[in-house]
């Protein structure tokens, strides 16, 4: 998935009216923050009147011992109100930051959740994580940072020309303000620039994070077939790119710095020199000129903060335009049909005529027609690449663009709610995912009211519970994806955590594959029992495991290439018995080795 051209942001304003409006509870934080910000400017325009007014009274020799002493503690005064105002406005920018870190990341995961299982057929998971760290963090900038200083850099400049205005020089107010809007158009104009590039520095960020993301979750088997040399070189092209934007981001934002700069500072002495000419020619005071002198620069720090914050800012708007990309991604029609209990007894599930294709090269399923009766046992068999686990994705509403017709109860499978899917349908894959933390934890989000005799016994059932008893009980510590237990352990804990779920229907796609044979009995031994009590849909490439099956599905080349009973197609002499004989002719070869083996080792120990 091309990131950079998956969507692109419509908004090229100062301000994001649409981010304000979905994060409409921080605006409270960003006035509190303009606020305490504004009475600081305050404290700091009477600390310079105030010391103007000495200076002035030190040049006529009116000065007093007491003026020296009053100046002194208004400036104390000064600093001590500076520091607490400081001190609020980072509190309150703060509050405004863990305001969008939390509403942006609930409205991303509320978004997957609306979307559903199928969410990676619309957007890269690799693509999502970046957005709800990173990208939420650059918002953080954004809305603690940006927008304070933007609101604060327009009513900082407006305060002081009412004040010299008033006080001081009408004339020197006007040239400053007149100046001040500078700055703004240099943001502006920056603004038009950075965009694209942002955008394209993004769309290649995500890239290579999903480089990164796949190389790394691969990196065993990159290891096995020493190709690691190879994809760190694709991942040094990759970064050299990566670099080369990030490079150019950096030199957009020097520049535009170094921009600003001029016309802050330009713009000050601009101010002063306007100040110094009416001082000159008698118009106003010494006291005045100080007080224009030194708050000329305070014209224009605000903005120039600005500035400084609205790179940063430009790289949070442009992570937004990502963000609103993915929170306006189309949803599904989901249903919300919800089942009957006659139906759930008689859950059963028909496909008619149905075909699928991830992309249009090439057709998955080609007319495929099957049935699953309530509490039956069927099994699908055949190929790698065949359409075993697509069939599995359609009933499960993992796979959803399909053409036919799929029924689960006689209701259409787009007809019913998700999450009713979810609860009466489950699948346990051979990847299916184990959470860090205790057998407990991990079991117990099954069944919310299960107590530990429940817990125990659905162990029990899959013959695990004598290992977990040994190394600590429902204590017992589980590493990330299950890293401290065997295959076979992974698996039976998680076909333990779909019978603690108690669902009507159960999909095992290759839940006994990539594990050894005394485990592959004890998973398959769970299998069995679970289904005289209720609907078991198989999915094996060992077709040993589908003998006892109702009914067998072989498919071949994404069709129904024969159907029935193990002992039916075996008298067939078709596809399947070609498959059964062939696995059967390669075990006794591999037992038979083995044998030698043992007979060799034997002798080596006599």
């Amino acid at each position: 998935m091309n990131s950079n051209n998956q969507y692109e942001g419509t908004g090229n304003e100062m301000i994001k009216t649409r981010l304000v409006r979905l994060l409409s509870h921080a605006k409270k934080y960003i006035v509190y923050n303009v606020m305490w910000q504004w009475m600081a400017l305050i404290a700091q325009v009477v600390s310079v009147f105030t010391i103007a007014g000495l200076f002035g009274k030190l040049y006529a020799k009116k000065a007093a011992s007491g003026d020296i002493v009053n100046c002194a503690c208004v400036f104390a005064a000064v600093l001590v109100v500076r520091f607490l105002c400081d001190k609020m406005a980072a509190g309150a920018s703060y509050k405004a930051s863990v305001d969008v870190k939390c509403i942006l990341r609930d409205k991303i995961y509320e978004k997957l959740l609306k979307i559903g299982v199928s969410y990676n057929e619309k957007i890269a998971t690799s693509e999502v994580v970046q957005l709800s760290t990173e990208g939420v963090e650059q918002l953080e900038i954004y809305f603690g940072k940006y927008l304070p200083q933007l609101f604060y850099s327009i009513l900082a400049p407006v305060t002081l020309f009412i004040v010299l205005a008033a006080k001081a020089s009408i004339k020197a107010g006007v040239v400053l303000l007149l100046c001040v809007p500078l700055i703004p158009a240099s943001i502006v104009a920056v603004q038009k620039i950075a965009k694209k590039l942002l955008n394209n520095y993004w769309g290649i960020y995500t890239e290579l994070g999903d480089s990164f993301l796949e190389n790394l979750q691969g990196l065993t088997t990159l290891k096995i077939y020493q190709a690691d040399g190879m994809k760190a070189e694709q991942m040094d092209e990759e970064a050299a790119e990566f670099r080369k934007i990030t490079m150019k981001v950096l030199t957009m934002q020097l520049n535009s710095t170094s921009v600003m700069d001029i016309v802050a500072y330009g713009g000050a002495v601009v101010g002063m020199i306007v100040a110094l000419s009416e001082f000159l020619k008698g118009n106003i005071t010494l006291e005045q000129t100080l007080c224009i002198v030194l708050l000329a620069s305070e014209f224009f720090i605000p903005l120039r903060l600005l500035g400084s914050f609205f790179h940063i800012a430009m790289n949070g708007m442009a992570a937004s335009d990502k963000i609103f990309g993915l929170l306006d991604l189309e949803e599904d029609k989901t249903g919300k049909v919800i089942f009957t209990k006659e139906q759930l007894k008689n859950l059963s599930v028909r496909f008619e005529d149905v075909n699928f294709s991830y992309n249009s090269d090439r057709k998955i399923l080609n007319d495929v027609s099957l049935d699953i009766s309530p509490g039956s046992f069927v099994s699908l068999v055949g190929e790698s690449g065949c359409g075993k686990s697509t069939i599995a994705g359609l009933i499960s509403g993992k796979n959803k663009k399909f053409n036919g017709r799929l029924t689960l109860s006689g209701v259409p499978i787009g007809d019913i709610a998700e999450s009713e899917l979810m609860r009466h349908v489950k699948v346990v894959r051979h990847n299916s995912y184990l959470f860090k933390g205790t057998v407990r934890e991990n079991l117990i989000m099954a069944d919310l009211d299960a107590d530990d005799e429940k817990l125990k016994a659905v162990l029990i059932k899959v013959n695990l519970w004598d290992f977990v008893s040994e190394n600590g009980g429902l204590d017992m510590e589980i590493a990330e994806k299950g890293d401290n237990l065997s295959g076979g352990q992974c698996q039976r804990l998680c076909i333990a955590r779909a019978i603690l779920h108690d669902s009507e229907m159960y999909i095992f796609d290759e839940a006994a594959s990539n594990i050894d044979a005394e485990s592959e009995g004890m998973i398959m031994d769970a299998i069995h029992e679970l289904a005289k009590t209720k609907t078991v849909l198989l999915i094996s490439h060992r077709l040993f495991n589908v003998i006892s099956s109702d009914n067998i599905y072989m498919l071949k080349d994404g069709e129904i290439a024969e159907s029935g009973t193990h002992e039916q197609l075996m008298k067939k002499s078709g596809e399947y018995f070609r498959l059964f004989e062939s696995q059967r002719k390669l075990e006794e070869f591999g037992k038979e080795d083995a044998d030698v083996c043992r007979e060799i080792l034997s002798l080596i120990h006599i």
